[in-house]
């Protein structure tokens, strides 16, 4: 099994960047990769609780994302199980730390248990433009604590 690692800074307090991460309501505003539009986002943010955030892509086809929350340690990490539906592979895991930098906030995200390195490089790209979508978000709400 494969792991990889994307971080980025974001403008935002650890809090802001965490309740970004953990809303439904704020997770359609940012997640996915790039071109893609995240059509519905459901969250029971509870250890034990699931998640399930739907991506379309330009083609229309819509990807939906599901798992559950194995650990919740508001603003500092989260983990959580990742599976694309229908497949229900062995899932996967991602890891979300959210460390304090000056103002603002950078945000490490591990994703491992994927199997093979073509899925890795899709996560990657994938991450990359979520982590974007992230920034922009903040940098268009300007930094507020």
């Amino acid at each position: 099994m494969l792991s990889l690692v994307a971080r980025r800074a974001i403008p935002a307090t650890p809090e802001q960047v965490f309740h970004a991460w953990t809303d439904a309501a704020e997770l359609q505003k940012w997640f996915g990769p790039k071109g893609v539009s995240c059509v519905g986002a459901e969250v029971d943010l509870r250890v034990g609780g699931r998640y399930r955030i739907g991506n379309r892509f330009a083609d229309g086809r819509v990807v939906w994302i599901a798992g559950e929350f194995e650990r919740i340690e508001p603003p500092r990490e989260l983990i959580y199980t990742w599976n694309i539906e229908p497949e229900f592979a062995k899932p996967e895991r991602v890891v979300v730390r959210f460390e304090p930098r000056g103002a603002g906030t950078e945000v490490i995200v591990v994703h491992e248990r994927v199997p093979d390195a073509a899925i890795r490089e899709r996560h990657a790209e994938g991450w990359e433009g979520c982590l974007d979508g992230l920034v922009r978000l903040f940098a268009a709400r300007g930094l507020r604590r």
